[in-house]
């Protein structure tokens, strides 16, 4: 299934405007992410999609037919939401089965695939229970698995993983990657969660205040930021953004050179964004930047070290630290000097008014 989103707006009675004019196209067989902060518009455009909201104006396509006026039962979605809507008074494994009996399968049948699924899912011994007997990860799985056993040729899910504990997550994030390979329906899933989208989408788009900021891989939306709040919002620990300026010799920060690349002209002023694991520590007297190592926070075969700058407030636009990502065996001493460097081909460029990517050359 095809997905296309023509213009779309959405703005509610109070006058909120949810979704201002995103056009998006969503390919057959494709795991496209919704990923933004809380009121980015996210779900309320996964909502439209599935015809739970009435779009303002603006057009959606499925499989190149308009489906503004078309009813959510007759699109072929299933919908995955936060919250698990299970009928309590029904079994796991007749929550599961319901909308197939009702479409016409057998009992017989419906059966047979809700226990193909629920293997999937690692539900088999929980098939005889009502929600209530089930922890809130385990609800999850049989909404989930709801969805799945009627084979839809879409899926919308809307933060399925939120209520499962973090190693939960990791397995069901595993599994929703293996079953989207098998089968490669096309799926459009929503999260605020950054490192989820990364891991699970073949695209992400990110959204900001109703509108779309970037369309992208991982790779390149990691990599590649279109603009400081898609820099900013993907990755932990967030990028460091620095205060920088161009020069005739490359770009300087807090009046010492700390790249050779060349910047399109301009006002001579611009945001650096550097990633935590691009910074290089080296000894007090390297050339650039220098810090002091105020405190670090291992992080498994990684530690993060928060380095204060000299002149970090003119320097550090987004925060009081420079962050560095290094490996857990170098050695690293709290309290000492270091020189700073940046590993120059990963660095991003951003015009300090508009915040919009810069292109530069080597």
């Amino acid at each position: 299934m095809t997905v296309s989103l023509k213009n779309l707006r959405k703005t509610f009675a109070d006058g909120t405007d949810a979704v201002k004019g995103i056009d998006l196209d969503i390919e057959q067989g494709e795991f496209i992410t919704l990923l933004g902060p809380s009121g980015c518009g996210k779900t309320t455009t996964l909502r439209l999609i599935a015809g739970l909201e009435e779009p303002t104006s603006g057009e959606i396509y499925i499989n190149g037919r308009q489906v503004n006026d078309v009813d959510p039962g007759d699109r072929d979605i299933a919908m995955v939401f936060q919250s698990y809507a299970l009928y309590p008074h029904m079994t796991a494994l007749q929550n599961m089965t319901l909308n197939l009996t009702v479409a016409g399968l057998s009992k017989e049948a419906a059966n047979k695939k809700a226990l193909a699924t629920a293997r999937t899912l690692g539900l088999e011994d929980l098939l005889d229970k009502k929600p209530g007997k089930l922890s809130g990860g385990q609800r999850q799985r049989v909404a989930l698995g709801r969805a799945m056993v009627r084979d839809p040729v879409c899926y919308l899910m809307d933060e399925p993983l939120s209520n499962l504990d973090l190693k939960l997550r990791e397995l069901m994030r595993t599994e929703l990657k293996r079953i989207h390979k098998k089968d490669k329906v096309t799926t459009v899933y929503v999260t605020h969660d950054q490192a989820e989208a990364l891991i699970l989408s073949d695209r992400v788009t990110v959204m900001k205040d109703g509108e779309i900021q970037q369309v992208g891989d991982p790779v390149e939306i990691y990599g590649n930021p279109a603009n400081e709040f898609v820099a900013e919002f993907i990755g932990s620990p967030s990028i460091n953004l620095i205060r920088a300026d161009i020069t005739e010799n490359g770009i300087s920060a807090g009046g010492l050179q700390v790249s050779t690349r060349n910047v399109p002209a301009g006002n001579g002023a611009i945001t650096l964004g550097v990633r935590p694991e691009d910074v290089i520590l080296g000894t007090a007297e390297s050339d650039g930047l220098k810090g002091k190592i105020e405190f670090t926070e291992p992080q498994g075969g990684i530690v993060h070290a928060f380095v204060k700058l000299e002149q970090s407030e003119k320097i550090l636009k987004n925060r009081d630290y420079l962050v560095v990502s290094i490996d857990v065996h170098e050695s690293i001493e709290i309290g000492s000097t270091v020189g700073i460097q940046f590993r120059e081909e990963r660095m991003n460029c951003f015009d300090a008014q508009s915040g919009q990517s810069i292109e530069t050359t080597s």
